[in-house]
């Protein structure tokens, strides 16, 4: 039996999938959004709170973003409250990005859900895929830090700037480096005091 699924259910699931004219139609509003909170100012709270509520697909109460803000749909990023992320985010969203409460990001964090097939013939057809990337409560990610499709970080985790994550960070720990690797000495993360 054919699979009946649309491109757009396809992405969403996981699956591999073209981009097609739902797929571009959810780009474009996206862009569009992205245009107008890119061009706002700090002194523009309540419009920068209106485009985030129409082009996230949550947000959660104190959370900010720092334009310039670049994602592909936007509705499938959900953050928790009290997060910020600083100038130059960009989030590949083909897949669900999560964040919970309290996390912070600095400059030019890339998040990135999307992938392509390994089989460089199914490449050629256009096909794509992506694997979500979750996030847990009180993470702080330093700046130009990138995270691959499938990443997994837990709570109260700490990722050094620069780093590459390509997989799970466990909850407590700090990561470093390219590929990051557990910091020596610091896992899981202590409190001072």
């Amino acid at each position: 039996m054919a699979d009946q699924r649309s491109e757009k259910q396809r992405m969403l699931a996981g699956d591999l999938y073209r981009v097609d004219a739902e797929i571009v139609a959810d780009q474009l509003r996206a862009e569009t959004l992205l245009l107008d909170y890119n061009r706002t100012t700090a002194a523009e709270s309540r419009k920068r709170a209106a485009i985030l509520a129409e082009l996230l697909g949550g947000i959660g109460e104190g959370s900010a973003i720092r334009p310039p803000f670049h994602c592909d749909y936007g509705s499938n990023i959900r953050m928790g409250g009290g997060c910020f992320l600083n100038f130059g985010c960009v989030f590949l969203d083909v897949a669900s990005i999560e964040l919970g409460d309290g996390c912070k990001l600095g400059p030019c964090v890339q998040i990135l859900t999307a992938d392509h097939p390994r089989d460089p013939a199914l490449r050629r057809q256009g096909f794509e895929s992506g694997k979500p990337v979750t996030i847990g409560a009180n993470v702080w990610i330093g700046g130009g830090v990138i995270l691959l499709p499938g990443v997994r970080v837990g709570d109260d985790a700490i990722i050094g700037a620069g780093s590459v994550v390509t997989r799970e960070v466990p909850r407590g720990a700090t990561v470093i480096g390219n590929p990051a690797r557990v910091k020596n000495g610091d896992y899981p993360h202590r409190p001072v005091g």
